[in-house]
């Protein structure tokens, strides 16, 4: 009878183990990529206009996974908020350690932006034409400066330094209104519109505040800039 019951539990035993061997598998290197990819995604609050492109490590020839059992966990290796480059941690229990397995894995995530850029070198002193300019993705983290979006915001506008080829666009580059350029100003208040000459007294940009002169009553004003060419008064 001792004997029948150290049988039956030697072949409980393995059958158990068979059982668990079949249960666990090798994860492929793009399931992994792939569970990383997720876990990052998910914490990125993406902009409408914005693409975003995320590139796991390349783990080819570089790893062999073990067999693991379901579930693989998948978890950023930090708190912090995400970045150009992220480590994701990855783990599992597998019937080939005594221990959980786990290897880290570097991300890197790249969110680019519409941004005006110059389509050929364009000089000093000129007035900028959509045939000059296009759109091109770029890297929040390759960007300096204010930029802009829509060629149509920068149309007209004059340029006050060389711009090589394929230059994002900034506004350190451009003057809406230049020093000794002719103005329209436009003195508002809530009932009346009025519409003058005048004379910048300095380089200015959207919704920055420079001094004109009315060329009328030679008096100088300060005035908002709001367009290629134009500022405004208030009344």
């Amino acid at each position: 009878m001792k004997v029948y019951f150290l049988c039956f539990f030697y072949l409980l035993f393995n059958s158990l183990a068979v059982f668990a061997n079949e249960d666990a598998s090798v994860p492929s290197l793009s399931t992994i990529s792939q569970l990383a990819e997720e876990v990052v995604r998910k914490k990125i609050q993406l902009e409408p206009n914005a693409k975003l492109l995320i590139t796991p490590q390349n783990l080819e020839g570089r790893l062999t996974p073990p067999r693991c059992f379901a579930p693989i966990t998948v978890e950023l290796a930090s708190d912090r908020e995400i970045g150009r480059n992220n480590t994701v941690k990855i783990s599992c229990n597998s019937p080939d350690y005594d221990y959980p397995w786990q290897i880290y894995l570097s991300v890197r995530v790249e969110i680019m932006f519409p941004v005006v850029v110059s389509s050929e070198i364009i000089s000093p002193d000129t007035l900028l034409t959509e045939q000059q300019l296009q759109i091109e993705y770029i890297d929040q983290y390759s960007l300096r400066g204010q930029f802009y979006a829509d060629i149509n915001d920068v149309l007209g506008s004059k340029t006050k330094r060389r711009i090589n080829k394929g230059t994002p666009i900034l506004n350190s580059h451009l003057c809406f209104v230049c020093k000794g350029d002719a103005v329209s100003i436009y003195a508002n208040s809530q009932n009346l519109q009025i519409k003058t000459l005048g004379e910048a007294m300095r380089d200015g940009n959207v919704g920055e505040s420079i001094r004109v002169k009315n060329v009328n009553s030679n008096r100088e004003l300060e005035a908002t800039v709001i367009g290629v060419g134009e500022v405004e008064v208030r009344m």
